[in-house]
């Protein structure tokens, strides 16, 4: 299967819009956002456990990285509620559940492979910092080789300065409203652009996104 595979293009989703399509584990659902590959693909996908539902064990040969969004997640490692940010290296291996159901953003297969280090962290309970101007405070989440996830909290009336993104950014809009030159992206909004794209970001309305970027291939056909 082959979406949203063509590196040169921005892609922007709503993701609310997209229909909720079956997995191979019972009463666990996702919207499709990027994917290069069937069952054992590199992935990008918004997941919702119902209540009770389980995956059976399984490993990720090329990592895994877990937003939670609403409800509670679980595994073997503990249970994780909104607002953790999950980094699972590769060659890791869990049977993840839901007691109450919940609704994840979830990567898959994207690591380098000498990336090992498992992240776990709540952005209630960690240490924001100063951003790059006024009206930005920044909780950085992981960094490895030029690639670097973050979440970002705009205050209303918050600008950027213009500036590319070497190796691309993703965003997620988890609350508020983000914009640029080219629109404006409510909550529940992905965004993907790529490699040396550029942008003049701000927020009216104030906004909350997770921010990754240096993670995309440098040209179309992924290298």
């Amino acid at each position: 299967m082959q979406l949203n595979t063509d590196w040169s293009k921005t892609v922007v989703i709503y993701t609310p819009d997209l229909p909720w399509q079956g997995s191979p584990a019972e009463g666990v659902q996702r919207r499709l956002l990027e994917r290069d590959g069937e069952e054992a693909a590199r992935a990008t996908s918004v997941v919702r456990y119902v209540p009770g539902a389980h995956f059976p064990e399984h490993q990720h040969p090329l990592g895994e990285e877990i937003f939670v969004l609403t409800g509670t997640f679980s595994d073997e490692t503990g249970s994780y509620g909104p607002g953790t940010y999950l980094r699972n290296p590769p060659g890791s291996a869990h049977a993840p559940y839901s007691d109450e159901g919940c609704i994840l953003f979830v990567k898959l297969r994207h690591f380098n492979p000498r990336d090992l280090q498992p992240v776990r962290v709540n952005m209630a309970q960690a240490r924001w910092s100063s951003g790059l101007v006024d009206g930005l405070t920044v909780l950085p989440l992981a960094d490895f080789e030029g690639e670097h996830t973050a979440l970002v909290r705009w205050q209303p009336e918050t600008y950027f300065q213009a500036h590319r993104h070497y190796g691309g950014e993703e965003i997620l809009v988890l609350e508020g409203i983000f914009a640029d030159e080219h629109g404006e992206y409510p909550a529940g909004t992905w965004m993907r652009s790529p490699h040396w794209s550029a942008h003049q970001p701000f927020s009216k309305e104030g906004c909350l996104i997770l921010v990754k970027t240096g993670h995309l291939p440098l040209s179309a056909d992924g290298s």
